[in-house]
């Protein structure tokens, strides 16, 4: 059975991407869980509590979707193949929690607990690139992995809020070519 925490956080991961923040409150998120009136904050006292283990509840996610040796591209191309398909997924099936994600990255602008939170998922992605782009031979994979990041948040940004469609494999192919010299891939 799944807990009452679990309930509340994706309840309220959910508020967040289809109502943005103001649709974020404990009343709402037992509403939405089908919990008892109180039950979200027992478990988060606060709003910024709230908004905390939201963050904490999307990095796990994010996190444990990137472990397991998943993102191991062999060349260039298979990392642009690699890269549409991850932006298809988190703006696709994902689409929720991507648009939740980008809500708190708007609030993490006033909130540094909340971009501390936010800023360490994006290590670990940027560190899982670097890796990548320094095994497929890339001069300089830390600039390069940036590039990458920049692009797909930009696309990412692009498809949820304003709903566009385009297709991703021009930019990142153009962004990826960018990272290696030519002629020069593993």
């Amino acid at each position: 059975m799944t807990s009452t925490r679990t309930r509340a956080l994706d309840a309220a991961v959910d508020l967040l991407g289809t109502g943005g923040l103001r649709a974020l409150t404990h009343a709402r998120v037992d509403d939405h869980a089908h919990l008892p009136r109180g039950s979200t904050s027992n478990h988060f006292r606060t709003r910024a509590a709230l908004l905390a283990g939201v963050v904490e509840w999307i990095a796990a996610h994010e996190l444990r979707d990137m472990s397991g040796g998943a993102f191991a591209p062999s060349t260039p191309e298979e990392l642009v193949d690699v890269m549409c398909g991850f932006l298809d997924h988190l703006t696709g099936a994902n689409r929720t929690w991507t648009a939740a994600r980008l809500v708190l990255f708007m609030e993490a602008g006033h909130e540094p607990g909340l971009r501390d939170a936010l800023s360490r998922v994006r290590t670990v992605m940027e560190e899982s690139a670097v890796a990548v782009l320094t095994s497929l031979g890339a001069p300089n994979p830390r600039t390069a992995a940036q590039a990458i990041a920049a692009c797909c948040e930009g696309v990412i940004l692009h498809r949820v809020a304003r709903d566009d469609d385009t297709d991703p494999r021009p930019l990142l192919e153009l962004v990826v070519r960018g990272a290696f010299p030519p002629g020069e891939t593993r």
